[in-house]
């Protein structure tokens, strides 16, 4: 089975959490601290492996979730690292993030790699806490939260040429006869139903890789038929193949039907009519596919080669070959450029993220939430009595007790955090 569009949840690896312990030996006078840091969470990185065409691993595992880093160990001794989680992908594959529509990687060559998901970076141990006003401190930190997110992973196949056509106009059948690959044929519409790759090889040696993409129809740019599954592996192909039933055989005009596939593809992506295109005047075995070439050309007011051809008789096969060896020679394999993860940039007059935010709870009480306040709070050790309170100050210096003063709090008031409630003490 053939998948191209799957969704899956990640989740990195937490870092380890660090330890707080002393030395006790014998003959070592004044130990002092000696708890260890916890090691580096897993990373999800997706690697790009050749023997791949489908998604399909992902069809039937959508949950993803790394090893989180060793916990920290007396004597100082850091915790270990985890192994980068690394997950498989065909080239062409594009990475989202499905909540915010960020594009994350377009991975493309064989053992290219982009990292998915950060894993969280150990906490430390109380061995990093000590100075001359503590030099025996019982703090600890928690390992950092691994990235998770929901992600949408698409693959838009690595074709040097497209076929493209209304339904049931012979591009099947073509990548047939040109190649060894054995499509789907029968007669009615949307027999293709996924891309079928095909390498073709000319007579002088000459090779490609020739896609026959699933039929389009009138308003494809909008999802209608097929839609986007066949759009979305177009944008790739340096060469685009258009396929016209020249007998009408199903009664549509050729012409029409040409232009009606330009405006799919122009509505779809603008820079696909930049794209280098030939036209391939299928079914010329059929009574009346003359005259109507005859007509077509009158009515062509673009240069496009136009090659008359029968899949059935294989007339006309051998000059289309070389006429598109002839064009991919003169189309360097990257002058169409991959798109590109979006750098971030940040802009003097964006806001900074706000670390925290409060809202009030129909009974009452105070909600505190936000990702730099909760990360906090999940490294912090709630255990031990110094951690506590060393978590008291850091919210104190992000000014969150002036501001829920601010928002009315009064003594014995309740606050909550993620699933936990405090109470108000002035």
């Amino acid at each position: 089975m053939f998948v191209d569009r799957v969704k899956v949840y990640i989740k990195a690896g937490d870092g380890g959490n660090g330890l707080a312990s002393f030395r006790r030996e014998k003959y070592v006078p004044f130990g002092g601290p000696s708890g260890g840091d916890g090691g580096a969470g897993a990373d999800v990185v997706f690697e790009v492996d050749e023997g791949l065409n489908t998604l399909m691993d992902f069809r039937y595992q959508r949950h993803f979730k790394a090893k989180r880093g060793e916990n920290g160990m007396s004597k100082g001794q850091h915790g270990k690292n985890s192994e980068p989680m690394i997950l498989a992908v065909p080239p062409g594959t594009t990475v989202k993030d499905e909540d915010t529509g960020e594009a994350l990687a377009d991975l493309t060559e064989h053992g290219q790699q982009a990292v998915i998901a950060k894993g969280g970076r150990g906490g430390r141990g109380n061995i990093r806490f000590a100075s001359a006003r503590n030099p025996a401190p019982e703090i600890a930190e928690n390992g950092e939260p691994g990235v998770d997110r929901n992600i949408i992973i698409e693959l838009k196949l690595l074709a040097d040429v497209g076929l493209v056509g209304f339904p049931s106009v012979g591009k099947s059948t073509l990548l047939s006869v040109v190649s060894a690959a054995r499509p789907k044929i029968a007669d009615y519409h949307f027999t293709t139903l996924a891309p079928n790759l095909g390498v073709v090889e000319t007579e002088d040696n000459r090779s490609f890789v020739m896609a026959d993409l699933p039929g389009l129809i009138e308003g494809a740019h909008q999802g209608i038929g097929l839609g986007h599954q066949f759009l979305r592996h177009i944008e790739r192909t340096r060469v685009i193949v258009h396929i016209i039933d020249m007998a009408a055989t199903e009664g549509r005009d050729p012409y029409e039907d040409f232009n009606t596939i330009n405006e799919e593809l122009a509505a779809y992506d603008p820079s696909l009519m930049k794209r280098p295109q030939i036209i391939v005047a299928n079914k010329m075995d059929m009574p009346e596919a003359n005259d109507q070439l005859a007509l077509f050309k009158e009515q062509l007011t673009d240069a496009y080669p136009i090659f008359p051809i029968s899949t059935i008789t294989r007339t006309g096969l051998r000059d289309l070959l070389f006429a598109i060896a002839d064009q991919l020679a003169e189309i360097p394999k990257r002058d169409i450029p991959l798109e590109e993860a979006p750098k971030r940039m940040v802009y003097k007059h964006q806001a900074e993220e706000v670390p925290f935010q409060i809202t009030r709870d129909p009974d009452g009480a105070f909600v505190l939430y936000g990702e730099q306040i909760e990360k906090l709070f999940k490294m912090t050790d709630l255990t031990r009595e110094e951690s506590v309170q060393r978590f008291s100050r850091q919210m104190r210096g992000m000014g969150i007790d002036q501001a829920l003063r601010d928002r009315g709090a009064r003594d014995g008031d309740t606050v909550r955090l993620l699933k936990y409630e405090f109470e108000f003490i002035e």
